[in-house]
């Protein structure tokens, strides 16, 4: 068996480093994994030992949370699946390798679901934390037709969740990135604005009417701009910023969303009102590159770690 991802960023294990091989107990099932989907906490929790605590586990930790796959092993009393279904969900420090054993029933902090036909397992693998974070940062500033929302960072991961469900809901979409992502933004429907000094006079003469909302997937600079502009605190929100983001706006993140977001956004993806753009696949040979290009944080999309054919 193959066990990458044992240590730190940085320290990664090789193709070479060998774990015992986990099987199915009573109450678990066992995911056989095709695809692994990379996140900016991955990395943090893996290298950084603060970061690591706040989701309860120690550095030096495993990799990835994000995985797709089939299920190879049912234990007894297992409940919800059954061997050869395909699969996709959560596993804390655990998803970059070959098998993953997660408990049933499934729980918000490590998930499983049933992948819909039609949706390979290299999408499933980008779901879990992007799409269920940004379900959880809109909901929470309670996101509908007629806002016009702010949205930082809107080239990222979780971006390219937040912008579409943000239209789907009727909203307009106004997206701070570089220039250089500008016409990317403009494919997923946002209207892009640089980010940095003078933000809030951009956003201004965008929409002199005004912003309605606002969602800070990077940092706090939007958060702050959109306090700024008049935005009430209840109806912006943060994922970057820390339990105590600035001037009482929410913080929120994915084990925040509501039991059917993933329904939906998978609904959503299935009819083709939601892309999901990849922006590179690697094998899991690969993971040191996947990993150094992702935490670059200049990815527009996905990046997704494949250890076996998909479907």
């Amino acid at each position: 068996m193959r066990a990458v991802a044992n240590g730190p960023c940085g320290h990664l294990a090789g193709p070479g480093a060998v774990t015992p091989e986990p099987h199915a107990g009573p109450g678990e099932v066992r995911v056989r994994v095709t695809a692994a989907g990379l996140n900016p906490m991955d990395w943090g929790i893996a290298s950084q030992p603060e970061a690591a605590a706040r989701f309860g586990t120690d550095v030096p930790a495993g990799f990835g949370f994000d995985f797709a796959g089939i299920v190879d092993e049912v234990g007894a009393r297992a409940t919800g699946f059954a061997v050869g279904d395909r699969v996709h969900g959560g596993a804390l420090g655990r998803a970059a390798t070959d098998f993953v054993v997660v408990k049933t029933p499934t729980g918000t902090t490590e998930p499983l679901w049933h992948t819909p036909e039609g949706i390979s397992d290299e999408v499933a693998a980008t779901l879990p934390v992007a799409g269920m974070t940004a379900a959880a940062a809109l909901a929470a500033i309670d996101v509908r037709s007629g806002d016009t929302v702010l949205v930082g960072g809107a080239a990222g991961g979780v971006s390219v969740f937040a912008v579409q469900l943000a239209e789907l809901a009727g909203a307009r979409v106004i997206g701070t990135a570089a220039q250089g992502t500008f016409e990317y933004l403009r494919q997923l429907g946002a209207e892009p604005v640089t980010y940095g000094p003078g933000l809030a006079d951009r956003v201004r003469a965008l929409a002199p009417e005004g912003v309605s909302a606002a969602t800070d997937l990077f940092g706090i600079e939007t958060a702050e701009t959109a306090l700024a502009l008049g935005v009430p605190p209840e109806r912006i929100s943060t994922i970057a910023a820390g339990p105590q983001p600035p001037g009482g706006v929410h913080a929120t993140g994915g084990f925040d969303a509501s039991p059917d977001a993933r329904e939906r956004i998978g609904d959503a993806v299935l009819a083709g009102a939601i892309t999901v753009p990849i922006a590179a696949t690697f094998p899991i040979e690969q993971i040191r590159e996947a990993v150094t290009l992702q935490a670059g944080r200049h990815v527009h999309g996905k990046v997704v770690i494949t250890l076996r054919p998909g479907h």
